[in-house]
């Protein structure tokens, strides 16, 4: 296994070198969709350890903002964001201007959690009647909603809008369940000694997803084809030093973000469990691309959800064609 590794690291190496400097300098940048964490560790590597100047790019990472990473993109402000499938369709198929470009995750990181001693709550279609704390979203409620539903329950439960401090209110007892993202939340209760439980989202009839990815707009990749093939190619190169170092690429990392990453135990531990898990890179070696099964299933989940709204707010009466909200040219590319 070791010599295999060394041997897809001298390829992935030797095919980045062979690629030609398009631009010396060319401005990229990227936004990010939160404050930083290991779903970015690729952007900080490939900065950090020189891919993207030697691909001769000035890559900018954007801090995250109110304003989502999607709008910044489709509004030319920034050429590409990271984002979520869930995102990427509503936004798209209001009118907004993003294609997919990069797979950040392979498989869904999210799922239902509430606390180890409700010795009531054994099954999702326990949750019927209980309260849930989240942020508000239409995808929530129509992933509880199916997972109760095909668990055989009737999909009713109370929903107060709480944020981030749902895990609080979890925590004390306030509300009864909530969402989280295993790599990181469910992470850090673990390494607190929080005693949880979990419902993953695939397993009671919820599509899998590629939850965190990277998208541009279809007018950049036009008229910047060089600059964004080596964009994607340094960050996948970045990416994929982080799962085969990935104690060194905390460090970078941290180093880049001292000022909101001071829990290096957290790092450390998230990086391993998104590699481990083959969250970042699949068991057999996919790292960046798309599944075409995937996106369309999540998709058409969303569709026969009614989450999928034109610009008007209409619900569509009729699929879009998914195959269109992402690419795996640059991905892909070897």
């Amino acid at each position: 296994m070791f010599n295999r590794r060394q041997i897809i690291a001298f390829a992935m190496t030797a095919s980045f070198a062979a690629m030609p400097a398009f631009a010396q300098n060319t401005p990229v940048s990227i936004a990010l969709d939160w404050t930083p964490n290991t779903n970015h560790i690729g952007l900080f590597v490939a900065q950090a350890e020189g891919y993207y100047a030697q691909a001769g790019l000035d890559v900018t990472i954007l801090p995250y903002s109110d304003t989502a990473a999607g709008t910044l993109v489709a509004n030319r402000v920034a050429d590409f964001g990271i984002m979520g499938s869930v995102s990427l369709y509503t936004q798209r198929t209001a009118g907004a201007d993003l294609v997919a470009t990069f797979a950040v995750t392979q498989t869904e990181t999210g799922r239902v959690v509430f606390n180890a001693d409700r010795t009531d709550i054994q099954r999702p279609a326990d949750l019927d009647g209980l309260t849930y704390g989240g942020f508000g979203s239409n995808w929530e409620t129509a992933l509880i909603n199916t997972m109760i539903r095909h668990d055989g329950g009737k999909g009713e439960f109370e929903t107060i809008t709480l944020g981030t401090s749902a895990y609080e209110a979890l925590a004390n007892g306030a509300v009864d369940f909530t969402l989280e993202v295993y790599t990181w939340e469910g992470v850090k209760a673990e390494l607190e000694g929080v005693a949880q439980r979990a419902f993953r989202y695939a397993d009671f009839g919820v599509p899998d997803e590629h939850t965190t990815l990277i998208g541009s707009s279809q007018a950049y990749l036009d008229a910047n084809p060089d600059a964004a093939a080596a964009f994607i190619a340094a960050t996948k190169r970045g990416y994929a030093f982080a799962v085969d170092q990935p104690e060194r690429a905390a460090d970078i990392i941290i180093a880049a973000n001292a000022d909101v990453l001071t829990d290096r135990a957290l790092i450390i531990a998230s990086l391993k469990t998104l590699v481990d898990g083959n969250y970042l890179r699949t068991a057999d070696g996919a790292l960046g691309t798309f599944d075409p099964a995937k996106m369309e299933a999540i998709g058409a989940f969303m569709f026969q959800a009614g989450m999928l709204k034109d610009g008007n707010g209409t619900p569509l009466s009729k699929a879009p064609d998914f195959s269109t909200y992402y690419t795996n040219t640059y991905a892909a590319t070897e």
